[in-house]
């Protein structure tokens, strides 16, 4: 019989040393053993422009370059400024 688990989500950073230090303290009493599931950033994420390039290329957006799907001018909207 396996035993019950709990998930807890929380944040943390691994340092030089490799050691992962969490932001904040866990809602459990210890000593106990865990197990850990870490997500972490690829680091083979693109960014926005190969983002947009592969998916200009990819067969399923070929339609887009249809002139009937242009619908859109400059004059529609307001310009964006991100201030961020």
């Amino acid at each position: 019989m396996q035993a019950r688990t709990k998930a807890i989500k929380t944040t943390g950073t691994i340092d030089a040393q490799h050691h992962l230090v969490l932001d904040g303290e866990l809602p459990i009493k210890g000593p106990t053993r865990v197990r850990v599931i870490m997500l972490v950033p690829e680091e083979s994420d693109i960014n926005e422009t190969e983002w947009l390039q592969a998916a200009a290329a990819n067969l399923p957006f070929y339609f887009l370059k249809d002139p009937e799907e242009d619908i859109y001018t400059l004059s529609d909207g307001r310009p964006f400024y991100d201030e961020g």
